[in-house]
């Protein structure tokens, strides 16, 4: 494979679309991944956000929830702007600090001794 004008004005395209290292490679056909990310720093193509790193910005859809982020419901279901708070969750939480403090409160020994004294 060899890096001929025509490859390197669709490389310079794809990329500028947005695309990833491996979907270029494909539409290149041929060619590695690497190959294209190396080319495309070599010809000094601005960086682009990884999409795996890439940040809802209004929250998480139930579509792009991962186990990492944060589960809180923000919103109503029914209404089209329904989503998840999206934060990173806190290690083995379903939520984020913010959430989590809310989620999880401690227990109260006086109020737990206030209910077994209205028991009696």
């Amino acid at each position: 494979m060899s890096w001929t004008d025509e490859r390197v004005q669709r490389l310079k395209e794809l990329w500028s679309q947005g695309l990833s290292a491996s979907e270029i490679a494909d539409a290149l056909g041929d060619i590695s991944r690497n190959a294209v990310i190396g080319k495309a720093h070599r010809l000094g193509l601005s960086g682009r956000p990884s999409p795996i790193k890439k940040k809802p910005s209004r929250g998480a859809t139930i579509l792009n929830l991962t186990e990492r982020m944060c589960k809180w419901p923000v919103g109503d279901p029914k209404h089209q702007d329904f989503h998840f708070c999206g934060k990173p969750a806190l290690a083995g939480l379903p939520y984020c600090a913010e959430h989590a403090a809310v989620a999880y409160q401690p227990n109260n020994k006086k109020r737990d001794e206030d209910r077994s004294v209205g028991a009696a």
